[in-house]
C-alpha cells in the first residue's frame, strides 16, 4: 500500500474543524480530572483502614459531593463529550493517519470502543449534574459484554474486544517505557520544569494505566470463556482485584499514584499535544 502524500495528509487534517480540535483539548483535561480523582480514591483505599476502590462512576459521585460539585460535573460532562467526538473522529476519519493495515485498524477500533465507554461516563456526569439520576452503579463493561453477546458470534466479539483492550494496554506500557508519547507534544513550547513533569507523568501514568487496561481486557476474555457478562470489570473491578493480591495494598498504592500522574499527563496532553487540525494552524 502506497504511503499518503503530504498534500493528502494536510487535506485530511483540514477536514477536522478548529472547534472540534479545541473541544478535544478540553476533553483531555476533563479525562485527566476524572483519572486524577480515581487515583486519589484508590490511594485513600490503599492507605485508609476501610477504604473502597472505585472506578470512574464512583469518582464522579465523589465529585458531586464536593462544594460546587454540580458545576464541576457539567464541565467534566461537556469536556468528555468533546473527547468522545475526538475519539470517533479518529476512528472514522483517521486524521492521525493510522491507516487501514492490521495495526491501524486495531488502533482505530480501540478509539471507537473508548468513545463508547466514555459516552456512558459523560452521560453519567450530566445526569448527576442535572439531578436526573446517578452516575450509575452498573458496570459499563458488563453492559458492553451483554450487548455483544446478544449478537451473532457474540462470544467471539467479546473475546476480540478483550484482546484489543489488552493490546492497547500493552501498547501504553511500551509507550511509557520508551517515552514515545513525548514526540506528540509541542515540547518547544515547554520550559524545563514542564518537560520534566510531562515526561514523568506520561511514563509512570501510561505504564500504570496499561497494567489496569490489560487486567480489564483479561476480564473481557474471561467473560467470553465463561459466557457470563458479570465477569467483565472496569477500572474499579481491576483495582479491587489488584488490592486482593498478596501485598495488594502496596500494589494498589503504586498504581494509584500512577493513575494520578496519568491524570496530570492527560491535562498536559490537552494543552501541549500536536493537534494541527483546522484552518488556523493551532
Amino acid at each position: 500500500m502506497n504511503s499518503p502524500t503530504s498534500v493528502e495528509i494536510k487535506d485530511k487534517m483540514r477536514e477536522v474543524k478548529p472547534w472540534v480540535r479545541r473541544f478535544g483539548r478540553f476533553g483531555y483535561v476533563a479525562k485527566g480530572i476524572v483519572y486524577g480523582m480515581i487515583g486519589i480514591l484508590a490511594a485513600l483505599a490503599a492507605f485508609g483502614p476501610s477504604g473502597d476502590t472505585t472506578g470512574a462512576s464512583g469518582a464522579l459521585q465523589s465529585i458531586a459531593e464536593m462544594p460546587f460539585g454540580e458545576v464541576a460535573l457539567w464541565i467534566i460532562g461537556i469536556g468528555l463529550i468533546g473527547y468522545i467526538l475526538w475519539d470517533f473522529i479518529k476512528a472514522i476519519k483517521d486524521p492521525e493517519n493510522e491507516g487501514t493495515d492490521a495495526k491501524g485498524l486495531a488502533k482505530r477500533t480501540g478509539y471507537f470502543i473508548s468513545g463508547f465507554i466514555y459516552s456512558n461516563l459523560a452521560f453519567g456526569a450530566i445526569k448527576l449534574a442535572s439531578n436526573t439520576g446517578s452516575a450509575g452503579s452498573g458496570n459499563s463493561e458488563e453492559t458492553i459484554s451483554a450487548k455483544l453477546m446478544e449478537q451473532p458470534f457474540g462470544i467471539w466479539l467479546v473475546g476480540m474486544v478483550g484482546a484489543i483492550i489488552i493490546g492497547y494496554g500493552v501498547f501504553e506500557i511500551y509507550s511509557g517505557l520508551k517515552e514515545k508519547f513525548m514526540s506528540k507534544f509541542k515540547t518547544y513550547e515547554m520550559n524545563d520544569k514542564e518537560l520534566k513533569i510531562a515526561r514523568l507523568s506520561g511514563k509512570i501514568g501510561l505504564i500504570s494505566r496499561g497494567i489496569v487496561l490489560s487486567m480489564v481486557g483479561f476480564f473481557f476474555i474471561r467473560t467470553a470463556y465463561t459466557h457470563n457478562p458479570n465477569e467483565s470489570k472496569g477500572l474499579g473491578g481491576a483495582l479491587t482485584e489488584l488490592a486482593n493480591q498478596p501485598f495488594g495494598q502496596v500494589l494498589l498504592a503504586i498504581v494509584a499514584v500512577g493513575l494520578i500522574l496519568y491524570g496530570i499527563y492527560q491535562i498536559i496532553k490537552g494543552r501541549y499535544q500536536h493537534m494541527n487540525f483546522g484552518y488556523d494552524g493551532k
